[in-house]
């Protein structure tokens, strides 16, 4: 994930500035409030899921690499056993950019059908590519992008059991890393979003650890019908639900930070999920072993939690 506070200019073009926080290890004590979480997923499927997502079998799943496309693969499996439909003939949205040099990539698109508000869509997002290797070490991005990632599949699993009111497109982006390309293609040249039939986008990019156990909900300043919604959340085990970074400095604001971008671009709604930079952030350290399991367990239940409030709003 590109964690980059925006900076706006004149050209209207965006630059970012990268951001760290420190980060220690994953909390020993877990506060006792997480007996009585409920998860409406397979914990232990979220965790392989992560595990497998940032092993060094997919190289760092760098956009355009063997490993991307072995992501791609991984994910098609998966939303195939969980009996998500794709969004068109096929799960692949492929889109080809240049920078620097020619990348062929693709977006994985499946499509959940809602039960009662079938003319509008929820997009909920996540990035599948990371840094690949780079001088012979394997980024492997296990936080960065691979817990949102298999928070999709959560996501599946839940709504098979529990359907959702409106259609539902689970995501898996593209080129987050190379300038969030495949959002922008998902958004300027899907059908659905020039029909103006997609009312919200939900965006996981690093939600598996937090060194002060925070999830930061970014989007509702600029859209304060959402905001409801998280100011009240009742907490859901170690997890804290914050609204910050919502640009009330040019120096704070994740609005741009990741692929939500191209949906509040084009004027869409948003919550981006997400917690601070760590130690690890971009680093060939950000392995299945650094996340905090409780954590993420509990930020990936809490996430579910809200989009059922927003499914029942009307959007």
């Amino acid at each position: 994930m590109k964690k980059f506070y925006l900076l706006y200019l004149l050209s209207l073009s965006i630059s970012f500035i990268s951001c760290k926080t420190k980060t220690t290890e994953a909390p020993k004590n877990v506060d006792k409030t997480i007996a009585s979480v409920h998860y409406s997923f397979s914990t232990d499927a979220l965790l392989e899921a992560v595990k497998t997502l940032s092993s060094d079998v997919f190289e760092g799943r760098r956009t355009g690499t063997k490993g991307a496309q072995l992501a791609r693969d991984y994910i098609i499996k998966r939303f195939t056993e969980l009996l998500v439909k794709p969004l068109g003939d096929n799960y692949i949205q492929p889109f080809s950019f240049e920078t620097g040099k020619k990348y062929d990539a693709a977006n994985v698109l499946g499509l959940i059908e809602g039960t009662l508000k079938t003319d509008k869509y929820i997009v909920i997002s996540a990035h599948y590519d990371h840094e690949g290797i780079k001088n012979g070490k394997i980024y492997n991005g296990a936080d960065d992008d691979a817990s949102g990632v298999s928070a999709l599949f959560a996501f599946a699993e839940y709504f098979a059991k529990n359907p959702p009111k409106h259609n539902v497109i689970l995501a898996a982006f593209d080129a987050e890393e190379l300038g969030l390309k495949g959002a922008y293609h998902f958004v300027e040249n899907n059908i659905l979003t020039k029909r103006r039939n997609i009312v919200l986008n939900l965006n996981m990019d690093m939600i598996s650890r937090s060194e002060k156990q925070q999830l930061f909900a970014v989007g509702t300043s600029h859209y304060p019908i959402l905001k409801p919604t998280i100011a009240n959340f009742k907490a859901i085990g170690v997890v804290d639900l914050l609204i910050d970074h919502e640009g009330l400095t040019k120096a704070d604001d994740w609005s741009f930070a990741s692929d939500h971008a191209a949906f509040h671009k084009a004027k869409i709604p948003f919550v981006y999920f997400g917690v601070a930079d760590h130690e690890d952030y971009h680093e060939p350290t950000d392995d299945f072993e650094n996340i905090d399991q409780q954590f993420y367990k509990d930020a990936v239940q809490t996430i579910i939690s809200v989009f059922n409030q927003f499914d029942n709003l009307d959007l």
